[in-house]
């Protein structure tokens, strides 16, 4: 909204309305390096979003900013669609050196394009070719993209409703927690499989996020994860996990399925992939499911070769050894004691918080004071956004790769936040 008496800026003019986070954070920005923006008049905000995951190496990281000037400089091909190229080859090899290999996964590795929904769809669309059924399950407060497969399998009836069209051959399960632990793991979800009247067709896959990021932060156990990876075998259903946020290290594992110790037939990774904020996404899958024929599923941007060269710096440097591991779940550990300390000082605000590794989310049972916390977090120089159905979760996303200080300050930040708005 334009306000009086100011000239409208051409992002007002002619930016479609849809346009959503400028109006949460209304500044004009101009450069950004490490765990920092600056908007053109030089202010700096310290980054607690990461791109919406994005950026888990920070920007403009110079590890990855390198290679990439070089490649430019050096005339590397930039467009390739599923040409070979010298930067494919790089990071298949990476890929399969430092991630495969080592977590004895035997993954076949298809780039589906650009973007997040772009590997869900195709997940879709894969486990529906190989079992050859429609149904696919997903769970309460989902989120997995915005074009129709992906928003079929989406929770959030304001995002469902922009669909236009009815979202069909989806059915929601209750996610962990969702009943308050009241009702044994699956019960409904059994009784529905097992019962010929129940109207639930024989699903082709499961579909889960092992922390719903867009949902609230909401966070799934271990066990309940086993118990989905268990059922999905009985039953005969496919099970895609979707670590397009939570993946590449979010939660400490680089995938975030790793601390279950289970092994999803189908998963989905994008954001932070690239590494540097590139798009670039992957669906992978068993060898056995690999029933593509050439071309059957395609798209112009699935070669982004300049993403696979950041992509190839970010694994050499990253994923060698447990280093940003360790570190990501130490500073877990560090942002989870600041979080408890906010919770206790606020009782009368009704605060909890949940997380694993650097996502976490702090919930108010107060209408519209998450979204109060963050309007003065930002008039206080930190990015933080909202989640959950009623924008309920103050959700935190520092990049993997920021400092202890930094991080204490992004803290103290949202607790200042905090007390204002109380």
């Amino acid at each position: 909204m334009t306000i009086i008496g100011t000239v409208p800026t051409v992002f007002e003019t002619v930016e479609s309305e849809v346009r959503s986070y400028c109006r949460a954070w209304p500044t004009v920005f101009a450069r950004a390096t490490g765990s920092r923006l600056y908007d053109e008049h030089g202010r700096p905000f310290l980054d607690f979003f990461a791109g919406a995951g994005s950026l888990n190496y920070g920007h403009n990281n110079p590890v990855l900013k390198r290679p990439l000037l070089d490649y430019l400089g050096a005339d590397g091909v930039t467009h390739g669609l599923d040409m070979s190229t010298t930067a494919k080859r790089d990071f298949l090899e990476t890929f399969r050196s430092t991630v495969l290999e080592p977590r004895a996964l035997p993954y076949k590795v298809m780039f589906p394009g650009p973007t997040g929904t772009n590997a869900v769809e195709a997940a879709l669309k894969l486990a529906r070719k190989v079992t050859g059924r429609k149904t696919v399950v997903s769970f309460t407060n989902a989120f997995h993209g915005m074009s129709l497969g992906s928003l079929a399998l989406t929770g959030n009836a304001v995002k469902r409703a922009g669909a236009g069209v009815p979202l069909t051959h989806t059915t929601q399960m209750p996610y962990d927690h969702y009943l308050g632990g009241r009702v044994p793991d699956f019960l409904w979800f059994e009784r529905l499989l097992e019962d010929s009247g129940s109207g639930l067709d024989h699903p082709a896959a499961v579909i889960v996020e092992t922390v719903q990021g867009e949902g609230g932060v909401n966070v799934a156990r271990a066990e309940w994860l086993c118990g989905l990876a268990d059922l999905c075998r009985r039953r005969d259903m496919l099970l895609i996990v979707d670590d397009i946020q939570m993946g590449c290290g979010r939660t400490g594992d680089f995938f975030s399925f790793e601390e279950a110790g289970i092994t999803p037939d189908i998963v989905t990774l994008s954001k932070s992939i690239s590494g540097y904020g590139l798009p670039m996404a992957l669906t992978l899958f068993r060898p056995e499911l690999d029933l593509w024929e050439p071309g059957e599923h395609n798209g112009t941007f699935r070669g982004n070769n300049p993403a696979f060269v950041t992509a190839t710096a970010a694994l050499d440097t990253y994923w060698r050894d447990s280093t940003l591991r360790d570190r990501t779940l130490q500073r877990a550990e560090r942002v989870e004691a600041a979080l408890r300390e906010l919770a206790s000082g606020h009782e009368r605000l009704g605060m909890s918080f949940r997380g694993r590794g650097l996502v976490w989310g702090l919930e108010f049972a107060q209408d519209g004071r998450a979204e109060a916390v963050c309007r003065r977090a930002f008039e206080l120089g930190l990015l933080v956004e909202t989640s959950g159905p009623r924008s309920e979760v103050v959700k935190l996303l520092p990049p993997l790769t920021v400092t202890d200080d930094e991080l204490d300050e992004g803290l103290g930040i949202l607790g200042r936040a905090i007390r204002h708005t109380a």
